[in-house]
Parts: structure tokens; sequence; C-alpha cells
């Protein structure tokens, strides 16, 4: 995933917050203005209410404002826990909305009084888990109809069902239409956070995927040198000529370690199970390491795909280099071949150490994660003073060729010559 993917779900997330905030905290200011702000403007509303309903009208927009804007600045990690709100705000909102109920049910306004109650609870709502966000909102629709039927009932003035029923209802319904766009949000942000993770990841593992390539080179190129400078050293007075041949096989293993580095940096090396079975025979060979190979004819012309080639070139190349420094081998056998619908890989060695210092490290356990994520699976075992490793992939063998089908025979009624 690229940095241009992240940037683009980055401007989408800052459209979707313009959005929800017009959405939420916007629509919350403008039915306030509206509906509370037409009822102060009222010329027949008395002065008494009107006066303190306005104050308090300014003190619920604002606080209802920035209660939903700080909610939207929050990144709940879970559902359960989506933060607390500032308890000054909060009180403030609330009191305002008590005073915006107060005075309009007084003048028995039965459709006004809850709007301001109603968001005061979805504002609220907003801050609480799930159970006890639902628990709030069923209590404050139970509760919101008993305000209005109560004043209903003492004045007799035959509206009792309007008077218990809509507050209930926009208690409810207004609950329903400041949840729902956060929640789109909350899921949003959680899921671009998702993505960003998900992109350091893959970032990270290819970063340890490239550190395992060149530890494998490296380390590889680095023991085959080390193993024939010793030698070289040893023929240095007992034949010369040999040891400038070795001195020279020094030179070019050398300059391959560099070529193969710097092919790994520009991301263009992709080991092959044949060049390392072949290298490995050289190799051994001038370790005086008798290497048995046996390689299935068959497996050449097997439909393996190039990446299983190459992780297969990856495990050659390891049992190979834990050959040459964990043990003291004398004889290594390595068999390759097509069976089950499986490319089987098997290295192994004697004389190896009583606690083999490969299982120590992390090439094999990298290996075999690498395998295990392609469909196969990477094995070792220590028994004895033998070593083996055994690696297996799914193979794909070509489809077989159908011969082709016999012309029908022809009768004869049909003038073809008997």
């Amino acid at each position: 995933m690229g940095d241009k993917s992240i940037d683009r779900g980055a401007a989408g997330l800052t459209s979707l917050r313009r959005y929800t905030w017009w959405t939420v905290p916007g629509m919350t200011a403008c039915v306030l203005a509206v509906f509370v702000g037409e009822w102060v403007l009222d010329g027949d509303v008395p002065l008494w209410a009107r006066v303190p309903a306005a104050a308090a009208l300014a003190v619920e927009v604002w606080a209802s404002v920035v209660l939903l804007s700080r909610r939207l600045a929050l990144l709940p990690v879970t559902d359960t826990h989506p933060g607390a709100p500032p308890a000054g705000l909060l009180i403030a909102a609330a009191g305002a909305g008590v005073a915006l109920a107060a005075f309009p049910l007084a003048l028995r306004n039965y459709g006004l009084w809850p709007v301001a109650p109603a968001l005061v609870v979805a504002i609220l709502a907003t801050y609480l888990p799930p159970y006890r966000r639902r628990l709030l909102i069923a209590g404050a629709v139970a509760f919101a109809s008993l305000p209005g039927g109560v004043v209903s009932l003492v004045e007799g003035d035959g509206e009792l069902a309007y008077a218990a029923l809509f507050p209930a209802g926009l208690v409810a319904f207004t609950a329903w239409v400041t949840l729902g766009p956060l929640w789109a949000w909350d899921t949003a942000r959680r899921l671009h956070e998702a993505r960003r993770l998900e992109a350091e990841l893959a970032i990270r593992e290819e970063r340890l995927r490239f550190a395992a390539d060149l530890h494998d080179i490296q380390g590889h190129h680095l023991q085959v040198i080390a193993l024939k400078g010793e030698l070289a050293a040893r023929l240095v007075e007992q034949d010369p000529a040999r040891a400038a041949a070795e001195l020279k096989e020094i030179r070019r293993l050398a300059a391959d370690a560099l070529s193969d580095t710097r092919a790994v940096v520009q991301g263009y090396r992709r080991t092959t199970l044949e060049d390392e079975i072949a290298n490995a025979t050289r190799v051994l060979a001038a370790a005086d390491i008798d290497a048995r190979m046996a390689v299935d004819p068959d497996a050449a012309t097997t439909g393996l795909t190039d990446s299983a080639r190459h992780l297969l070139g990856l495990v050659m190349r390891e049992a190979t280099t834990n050959v040459l420094r964990h043990s003291r081998a004398r004889h290594a056998e390595v068999d390759y071949r097509i069976a089950d619908g499986f490319a089987h890989l098997r290295v192994s060695n004697d004389a190896a150490e009583v606690q083999p210092a490969a299982l120590q490290g992390t090439g094999l356990r990298t290996l075999a994660e690498r395998l295990g994520a392609a469909g196969g699976k990477l094995t070792w075992n220590h028994h004895g003073e033998r070593f083996a490793v055994t690696a297996a992939l799914p193979a794909n063998p070509p489809e077989p060729t159908q011969p082709p089908k016999a012309p029908p025979p022809q009768n004869p009624a049909d003038g073809a010559p008997r």
C-alpha cells in the first residue's frame, strides 16, 4: 500500500469529517436557532419567558456545538469507550436545556419544550458506551411522556395523547439522527487508522524481507570466502599453484557478493533452486564434503512458480551455509523431487553440533514463516549427529497434453471406399 492511497484516504476522511460536522453540530445549531429562536422572537410569548429563554438558547447553542465538535475529534479505540465529555460544558448544556424546556412547557407548548432536552440527551449519549447509551435513551424516552402528560392532565386541555407521545418520539428520533452519522464517522476513522497501520506493517515487513535476503547473501558468500581463505593459507607452501587458484576464486566470490548485494538493493535478484543446487555442489566439494545430489529429472519440468523456486533456493542456500558453518560434516545429501502435488527439498548432513547454532538464529525461522505464508512448510530435526532441513511447497504440474482424437469411422453408405 503506497503513500498515495493513504493520502487519498486522508482527503476522503477530511471530506467526511466536514460533512459530519455540518450534519451533527451544524444541524443541532440550526434546529435550536430555527425552532426555539422563532418562539423566542414571537411577540405573543410573554416577555418574562422570552428574555431568559434567549439567554439559555445562546448558551445551549454554544455548548452543544462545542461538545459535538470535541466528540468528533475523539478516536474511540473501541465502541465501548468513546471518551468522557467536559463536565463544565455538559452542565451548561443541561442547565440551558432545562430552562428551554421549562418556559415553553409552562405555556403548554407541548411540541417545543422537548427539543432542547432531546438534544442534550443525544449529545450525552454520544460519549457513553453502548450499554449505558441504550439505558439513557430508553429512560429519557420513558420520562419524556411525563412532563407534558402531567401538565395536560392538570390543565384539562384535551391534548393528553399529543403531550405524552410526541416528546417521547422526538427524543428517540433526535438520538437516532445524531448517533447515526457519528457512528459512521467513528467507523471511517478506525478503518483509516487500520489502513495506515497496515501500510506501516507492510513497510516493516518489506524491510525485514530485505534484511533477511541481505543476511543470506552476505552470510553465504562470507562463509565460503572464509573457507577458501583457510584452504589457500594451508596450500600456500605445499601447492602454490592451487593456492593461487583459490585466491582467484576468493576474488571472484567477493565480486559476486558485491554484485549480489547491489542487485538486492535494486530489487532485481531472484535466487533459483537450480542455481543454488549447482552452487552447493561446488562449495561443498571445495570443503571436502561428499555431497550426494538426488534430483528428480521430472522436477525440472514441473510448473513451479518463480516465487516457489526462489523460496526453495533460499532454503537450499541457508541449509548449505549451516552445513559449512555449524558442522564438521564429511557427508551431505540433497534430495529434490515432486510428490503428491508438492515440491519436496531435503538437505541433511552428518557431524552436526550437539546443539546446532542454526536453531538459535533467525534464518530458518524466517524462512519457515515465508514458506508457511506461501502454503508450504519448513521443518528441521536433529537426531544424533545428523541434521536435516525439509521444505515443501505446492507444485503446479502442467496440464497433460490431450492426444489427438481419431477421426470417426466413415459409413460405407456415404460413398467412402470400403
